[in-house]
């Protein structure tokens, strides 16, 4: 018996002292945990439950020169799903695909196919108002995020230029993707508590401020872009073309003014996003400028000396042999004087004329006033185009060279070009920026002889007989000069029947404002000389701009030509 009580009393010390040892143990852990671990367990505990998550940047807006908006950002809603809490939400994805506006099946195959991930976007770019629909719904597993989507307000009439972003905002074509740095804001951040659902419980702190994107102002004028975008669009329909393109151009301070091709596609609805609707042919594509290059064959003549103004080049019956080469006129000339020489676009008197010279004077011209060099636009993807170097032209090259085959140029160039003719032979910088006042020019023909290539181009306008008379702008002397240019064949050589027309010029003559060139490539019906097709087009978007420039008349004693009446010339 005393054995037992023994034994009975040794037990219950033995329990107790089990649990003064847990007592101890869990007291020297609880210590342990909240003195020396305590930094740690906090940091445990803060990542599961307090976030840092971004503030989404404002992009910058992009204007045309008159402030108008033509790329802004609105705000939108991100709606994404924790699938692993959603898939346990079935009863409700009815409500939730009536608010996304898709089907329940398609939206059941999208959570049960992401089951085992914690994110996927349920839709994104949504309206503020829809997105507070689907939070207004409390499913647990759906959270909402601000953001931000880029809108064109010009649509189609400034996509090539001004390009699209992502839809995560980023440029990605055009003045979006060149300029991406300048106008993309920099996110910023703010700390959240999260429950364990991964529901925002309460805003803790922001961290970083979003610093939004700096705007940005065009030199475009946006009046001027949607009459060049009517005009070009109304011609390609009129004479059933391909494709087409447009710049004009500040003489005086190298700002391009408008810019515009067809096709075209509407950035605010990729639908109509394709590689073919979305090529900046103005800057992309290239091309034999023909006849339009003449001007400046003869420009480059008048510097060397050897030819004036008055000086004549017997072009026969417009038929001449070059080597294995034949050149011909559209139509006999006799002796021509180098005015003649322009209005009759002669292929002949301008070949001879530069067989006179020689290569380097036509190809240090061509190079000077910018052809196949670079244009210092930076913008994506443009396209320098070609020109061959001067000590590999035999007689056949020279000749072909002076009326515009065997190189290429990009429309804008062949607008840049002119406007270095109407700027007293000055150059000045291209840009696509809104300039506060004129940059420098760097001279590149002399004054007299730019002044006198003028009047001939004029000549060739105004002068009944001439190639440009369909160029003609009523109220205003203007100078310029069409070209016809058959197009490469894929396999060698030339197409028989595949053309671009084009018409370049500038003015007013007395002080001229604005560069203009188009270019229209394969019309089908109607015709295709530049004369008939270009010019016209010319003449609507010069009136129109000068117009709205509010550039003074200078031809007022002009008599117009009444609507309807036949006006002979105008082929080349």
């Amino acid at each position: 018996m005393t054995k037992l009580k023994g034994f009975g009393f040794k037990r219950y010390h033995l329990i107790l002292l089990g649990f003064v040892t847990l007592a101890s143990i869990a007291t020297a852990r609880i210590v342990q945990l909240h003195i020396y671990q305590h930094e740690f367990l906090s940091e445990q505990g803060d990542a599961r439950s307090v976030r840092n998550i971004p503030i989404s940047a404002h992009r910058g807006t992009i204007t045309d020169r008159n402030g108008e908006p033509l790329a802004v950002s609105t705000p939108v809603v991100t709606l994404w799903a924790n699938p692993k809490v959603l898939i346990n939400q079935k009863s409700r994805w009815s409500e939730l695909a009536k608010v996304l506006g898709e089907s329940e099946k398609s939206l059941a195959e999208r959570i049960e196919k992401n089951a085992q991930r914690e994110f996927m976007y349920l839709e994104r770019s949504m309206t503020p108002e829809r997105g507070q629909a689907a939070q207004d719904l409390r499913i647990p597993g759906i959270h909402v995020r601000e953001d931000f989507r880029r809108y064109y307000p010009a649509g189609e009439v400034t996509a090539h230029l001004v390009g699209i972003t992502d839809i995560d905002e980023q440029g990605r074509e055009g003045l979006e993707l060149a300029y991406n740095e300048w106008l993309a804001g920099v996110p910023g951040k703010r700390q959240v508590l999260k429950n364990l659902r991964g529901d925002v419980i309460r805003d803790v702190q922001v961290l970083q401020n979003a610093k939004p994107g700096q705007s940005l102002a065009l030199s475009i004028d946006l009046r001027l872009q949607y009459l060049a975008h009517r005009e070009l669009r109304n011609a390609l329909q009129e004479f059933k073309a391909k494709a087409g393109s447009l710049v004009i151009v500040d003489v005086k301070t190298g700002e391009i003014l408008a810019l515009v091709n067809h096709p075209t596609y509407n950035p605010n609805n990729r639908s109509t996003y394709s590689a073919e609707a979305i090529r900046n042919r103005a800057l992309v594509d290239v091309f034999e400028p023909g006849s339009t290059v003449k001007p400046f064959t003869i420009a480059a003549a008048l510097g060397t000396g050897r030819w004036q103004p008055q000086s004549t080049v017997d072009v026969g019956n417009g038929v001449m042999k070059v080597g294995r080469y034949t050149i011909r006129d559209v139509s006999r000339g006799g002796v021509l004087d180098l005015t003649n020489v322009l209005k009759k676009s002669s292929n002949v008197g301008v070949s001879k004329i530069a067989l006179d010279i020689g290569a380097e004077p036509i190809y240090t011209m061509m190079q000077q006033v910018g052809f196949s060099t670079d244009t210092g636009l930076g913008f994506p993807g443009e396209s320098l185009g070609y020109f061959p170097a001067y000590r590999r032209w035999g007689s056949a090259e020279i000749a072909a060279m002076s009326y515009g085959y065997g190189f290429s140029i990009t429309a804008v160039q062949l607008a840049h070009a002119y406007a270095i003719l109407g700027n007293n032979g000055q150059s000045s910088q291209l840009t696509f920026l809104q300039q506060e006042k004129q940059g420098p020019s760097i001279p590149i023909i002399e004054p007299d002889i730019s002044h006198t290539v003028m009047e001939m181009l004029r000549s060739v306008v105004e002068d009944e007989g001439g190639g440009g008379v369909r160029a003609r702008v009523p109220g205003y002397h203007v100078a310029g000069k069409s070209g016809t240019a058959k197009k490469q064949a894929a396999s060698g050589g030339y197409t028989k029947d595949s053309y671009r027309s084009l018409f370049a010029g500038v003015g007013p003559v007395s002080e001229p404002r604005i560069a203009v060139a188009v270019v229209i490539d394969e019309p089908r019906e109607g015709g295709f000389y530049g004369g008939v097709v270009a010019a016209p087009v010319f003449s609507r978007v010069m009136a129109g701009s000068l117009r709205l420039l509010n550039v003074r008349p200078d031809n007022l004693a002009q008599q117009v030509v009444k609507q309807g009446q036949v006006v002979r010339g105008g082929r080349s």
